[in-house]
């Protein structure tokens, strides 16, 4: 087995941490490099403005052959995440690509934040609340999360 992944892994998390994106924090846990904390703040002139979100990814053995794991920790209302926080992002299933890196990843999920996709649901309830009424949607996905 060739050391190419760990050494693709350090010079990724050492671009990360030297070159953060902006609104997104990931930090690597102390006790396994392969797990990181990320912080994502809600983007502007978006329904998730002024949220702080927290997420959990981890790289799987087979990184970066294999999408990273990412999930919402904190609750959002969302029409491409369910109740656990997992998310329906094309990037992390069938579109994934040795090339994309885990700052790519999170950007997607910011520009995700940005525009909801709710004809490609995760969570059909909130999909179709959405669409029917998306400015009742967003009010309500206020209060599933809390302002700093």
């Amino acid at each position: 087995m060739s050391n190419l992944p760990s050494i693709s892994l350090k010079s990724e998390t050492q671009r990360l941490m030297a070159e953060p994106v902006p609104g997104i924090t990931a930090t690597p846990d102390d006790s396994n490099a392969r797990y990181f904390h990320v912080v994502i703040a809600g983007p502007q002139d978006s329904p998730f403005e002024g949220g702080i979100f927290k997420l959990e990814l981890f790289l799987p053995e087979e990184y970066p052959m294999a999408a990273p794991k990412v999930r919402f920790m904190t609750k959002i209302y969302h029409p491409n995440v369910d109740k656990l926080g997992r998310i329906c992002l094309d990037i992390l299933k069938d579109k994934w690509s040795p090339a994309l890196q885990i700052r790519t990843v999170l950007l997607s999920i910011q520009a995700l934040l940005s525009a909801p996709n709710p004809d490609d649901p995760l969570a059909n309830d909130v999909a179709e609340q959405w669409k029917k009424n998306e400015s009742h949607a967003i009010e309500t996905g206020l209060f599933t999360w809390s302002r700093p």
